[in-house]
């Protein structure tokens, strides 16, 4: 499986597109991540692989067809109270 992150500045924060393949099968998502969330969570990591290791985590605890295609990162907290920024 392959997790392909960019993400540019937009505002007070990110907008990400990010692309899960697997095989001949991919989705597609786009992901906004407020600078305060980028302070929270991403430990220095590069919001990209802040991202990438985020949907790592989703990954591990869903299927990529069951993941948003559009949302803040700081729902995922929402949906699985366990995340804190998919820390290494």
């Amino acid at each position: 499986m392959s997790i392909e992150v960019s993400c540019r500045p937009v505002g007070d924060g990110y907008d990400c597109a990010v692309t899960v393949s697997e095989g001949r099968s991919s989705t597609r998502h786009r992901v906004r991540v407020a600078s305060a969330d980028l302070s929270q969570w991403a430990r220095g990591r590069s919001v990209d692989d802040f991202v990438r290791d985020s949907f790592v985590f989703l990954l591990e605890r869903e299927p990529k067809e069951s993941i948003l295609r559009e949302f803040d990162l700081s729902v995922i907290k929402r949906y699985f109270p366990d995340y804190d920024g998919a820390a290494p």
